[in-house]
């Protein structure tokens, strides 16, 4: 499966972005209010200039107490970020966020973001796929 397939199968509000001058605590509120686990920092909303997720946040309250709240989000965020094409096969996009440990990655076409898909998108994703293979072979098996 594609990622382009990934998005497709999304049914959500496109990619939520935060300029970098946005401060932390606002960040959380954007979270929490989307039900979200990251956002994109971008100035433009079409090129990614870092990643923020929860777990950033944490990270950075457990290291440096709840005055992180008031700084700005380029701060904290993850400047050196994946991304992936519409391109790409979901089964190497797992492994790649696996081993990268990250659980958002922006998906790009001619220099900007045209989606953004978890680890969750692709899972899911996956399991569908494994599901119709494995129907398509009890079929053959069973004549079907």
């Amino acid at each position: 499966m594609l990622v382009q397939q990934i998005l497709k199968a999304k049914s959500d509000d496109g990619i939520v972005t935060v300029p970098p001058g946005l401060s932390v605590a606002k960040v959380v509120e954007v979270l929490s209010a989307r039900r979200i686990g990251a956002v994109v920092v971008s100035r433009d909303g079409k090129r990614p200039e870092g990643m923020v997720s929860e777990r950033d946040i944490v990270r950075e309250l457990g290291r440096r107490g709840p005055a992180i709240l008031t700084e700005t989000v380029e701060t904290i965020m993850t400047a050196r970020i994946v991304t992936c094409t519409c391109t790409d096969e979901a089964h190497g996009i797992m492994q790649l966020m696996t081993e990268g440990r990250f659980r958002h990655l922006p998906v790009m076409a001619e220099g900007e973001m045209v989606g953004l898909i978890s680890i969750g998108d692709v899972v899911k994703a996956r399991l569908s796929e494994l599901s119709m293979e494995n129907d398509a072979l009890e079929g053959m098996i069973k004549g079907f």
